[in-house]
């Protein structure tokens, strides 16, 4: 027996709410509808695409092939849903919004809801490979990434241009100084973001390409956590310029080792970009 819509749209669902108790809530339907009809797509599929774990479901690699062709059938009943609804598909709905830096998205996301204050806006921040690895595996509508890579299937919009610089308190013997080098850093703890991030490749590489080690170095998740770390004075921290509003009692100098900018582009994949959600995002970030 072929797949039918149903357990395809329960399927691309389940993966992307994370669970089949959140899949059914989005669905409007029970938990063993979502159940069964994952049941019978595996039936018909003739092997697992899905595993339950304690932090939600993963794909099997046939899962993936499978997911993203769910998912572009989902995108493509939510376009004709949408031209069949016009403007009444701007009254509700979710959008899902990734980056491996919180500005500009928050920016964004804000210029956004002025508009769509009923849309609901999930942002989530990840490092640079999470981040890439979700937008290629259709896990979320947009995202927002530094430097990101080619993909034939992407749209990919210009948002802005930052160079890396040092954080420090405003009382540090760095802050006023126009520019510091990494070789000045070795008696510092470096405060970087963890493993997988953007920050941390640029860094490696320009430490190998310039001959410097850095001995005393802590990563932390996100850039807000980094920033909070500078004023309790655990370390100097190594981000995008202007990656805050919050810039009281922080300076932020250049590094004479990393002088180039980084672009920062919207990607979405193309079949997104023609929804509704996904359209007025993209004209809010290029205000």
């Amino acid at each position: 027996m072929r797949p039918n819509h149903h357990q395809f749209e329960a399927f691309a669902y389940v993966v992307r709410e994370g669970s089949f108790s959140a899949a059914a809530t989005r669905l409007g339907v029970t938990q063993s509808t979502i159940t069964q009809h994952i049941a019978k797509l595996e039936k018909s599929v003739g092997t697992v695409l899905l595993v339950r774990g304690r932090d939600g479901v993963e794909l099997t690699p046939t899962g993936q092939e499978f997911y993203d062709l769910a998912d572009r059938m989902v995108a493509l009943d939510v376009e004709v849903s949408e031209r069949l609804e016009g403007f009444n598909a701007m009254q509700e709905g979710r959008l899902s919004v990734i980056g491996n830096a919180p500005q500009p998205a928050l920016k964004i996301i804000a210029r956004f809801r002025q508009r769509f204050p009923d849309i609901r806006v999930d942002f989530g921040l990840h490092d640079w490979t999470t981040a890439t690895s979700m937008i290629r595996g259709r896990l979320a509508d947009v995202g927002l990434i530094t430097d990101p890579p080619d993909h034939e299937s992407w749209e990919r919009i210009h948002i802005e241009q930052s160079q890396y610089v040092l954080y420090c308190p405003a009382d540090h013997r760095f802050a006023h100084q126009a520019e510091v080098s990494l070789a000045d850093l070795h008696p510092e703890t470096l405060i970087v973001p963890e493993k997988g991030s953007l920050t941390q490749r640029l860094l490696g590489q320009t430490c190998k390409r310039h001959g410097i080690r850095l001995t005393r170095t802590v990563t932390m998740t996100t850039f807000p956590l980094m920033c909070e770390a500078v004023l309790q004075g655990i370390g100097v921290a190594l981000f995008l310029r202007n990656s805050s509003l919050i810039q009281d009692n922080v300076a932020q100098v250049a590094i004479r080792e990393m002088p180039d900018a980084q672009d920062t582009y919207l990607i979405a994949t193309k079949d997104r970009t023609r929804l509704k959600l996904v359209a007025e995002f993209i004209n809010a970030a290029c205000v």
